[in-house]
């Protein structure tokens, strides 16, 4: 039959990557492996084409683009694209691997369309802004006016969680695991 997709997006500080590291680490059982993704980006320090990701120059990408070989794509900044490849899904999807993608609220919302029920989409939601302002500020990794982006990008994405499957409110870390076990567990099982 093949596997599965898992589509996850959610605002910056809303404990994605955490919730998604947990599920890949913890729970074997769901076979869940990441999907690559390709950039025009060049590789940073050890990364590897094929496995990080698949690295393309600017002209590759826009090529790729044009035959229409993309599930979703965005040029993030002038000659710099991010997108995910129709052809690489396929072959871990033939591998019976569940394909999870850490996307965007546009790129989910793309790969759900695609892919319909044999995707299922996440939403991980802080419990409010002041919440999330409250953990942005918490890790002290961004200046007051890069929060404050983050924020405003953040209430924007959160217009988008009708548009999923599911919302899970991430306001006690281990009770969103056990949640996030729960829904795959479910939707794997279907």
């Amino acid at each position: 039959m093949g596997g599965r997709l898992i589509i996850v997006s959610a605002p910056s500080g809303s404990g994605k990557s955490t919730i998604v590291q947990y599920l890949m680490k913890e729970h074997p059982e769901f076979k869940l492996a990441f999907s690559i993704s390709a950039t025009s980006r060049p590789p940073r320090g050890e990364e590897k084409h094929g496995v990080e990701y698949f690295f393309l120059s600017p002209e590759e990408f826009r090529q790729r683009i044009q035959n229409n070989e993309f599930l979703e794509y965005e040029e993030v900044y002038p000659d710099r694209f991010y997108g995910t490849l129709k052809e690489q899904v396929e072959k871990q999807l033939e591998a019976g691997q569940n394909v999870v993608f850490d996307v965007d609220v546009k790129g989910g919302c793309n790969i759900k369309r695609y892919y319909g029920d044999r995707a299922l989409s996440l939403f991980i939601q802080p419990p409010s802004i002041e919440e999330l302002r409250r953990r942005l500020e918490g890790r002290n990794t961004d200046s007051a006016e890069q929060i404050q982006i983050r924020l405003s990008k953040a209430a924007y994405e959160m217009s988008f969680a009708p548009q999923f499957d599911r919302i899970l409110v991430n306001d006690d870390l281990e009770t969103a695991k056990q949640e996030a076990v729960r829904i795959l567990r479910e939707f794997l099982a279907s």
